[in-house]
């Protein structure tokens, strides 16, 4: 089998570290598919924005994993490990993946998608509109996702960084950005805020947070766009702004 995909998205993440696990949990990331010119993007997309959501099937291009493992540690299982089937890992017997996002806007023989998973530069295999009077299931079985707690986590910024956070967003108003891009200090912030909430740390660096010393570093950083973002673990439920570094 053979498949050419039918393009590459622009992602407001360009590294794994802190990209959602999972489609939908951060509204205002965003991304841009540019259809290549070969598949006729103006005519291919012609009706897709009369949906709210779509089907992105695309490949794991990062995925430095050459092993299989029939048995993956999800984070969110602490440790415990159960079936690559039964998770949507992307460490699979093919790296192929599948988000529901929705759909911001069509334009220029381009597609903005909101709420991605996706890192920058992900090759795209096809594009599927969302058919909610056929796909939806009300009554449908979470598995062992259901039975798993969520800590709501604290950002606290302080004066100075809000200061750096609107002033990042105004220089993100850059025509290269525009279209995925937060278009204000609010979209900015609730895209940082959304994001580090969901504690991108893998598990190892988890429960030391309010040890003085650990042989684990107690600060990290995640990439938007064209910025850094660096944050610690004050506790395991509240995260502290260090520094914003832009360029």
């Amino acid at each position: 089998m053979h498949f050419e995909p039918i393009g590459h998205l622009e992602s407001c993440y360009p590294d794994k570290f802190g990209t959602p696990r999972q489609p939908g949990l951060v509204e205002h990331s965003l991304a841009r598919l540019r259809i290549n010119r070969k598949w006729q993007p103006e005519e291919a997309l012609e009706g897709l924005a009369g949906f709210s959501h779509a089907w992105v099937i695309f490949v794991f291009h990062k995925n430095d994993n050459a092993r299989y493992h029939a048995k993956v540690h999800p984070p969110r299982l602490q440790g415990e490990s159960i079936g690559v089937f039964a998770t949507r890992s992307p460490h699979r017997p093919n790296p192929i993946g599948l988000s529901l996002v929705k759909i911001h806007k069509v334009e220029n023989g381009a597609v903005i998608l909101a709420g991605v998973d996706m890192v920058d530069g992900t090759p795209v295999l096809d594009l599927k509109p969302y058919l909610p009077d056929i796909e939806s299931q009300p009554e449908a079985r979470t598995g062992w996702t259901g039975s798993v707690p969520r800590t709501d986590i604290e950002i606290e910024w302080g004066e100075e960084r809000l200061r750096d956070l609107q002033n990042w967003s105004v220089d993100l108003q850059k025509p290269s950005l525009q279209g995925f891009a937060p278009t204000s200090f609010d979209e900015l912030r609730q895209l940082v805020e959304g994001t580090l909430a969901l504690d991108p740390r893998p598990l190892v660096y988890r429960g030391y947070e309010s040890q003085r010393e650990s042989k684990y570093r107690k600060t990290h950083a995640v990439r938007f766009l064209n910025g850094d973002v660096h944050f610690e673990f004050v506790t395991d439920s509240k995260i502290r702004i260090l520094e914003i570094k832009r360029g």
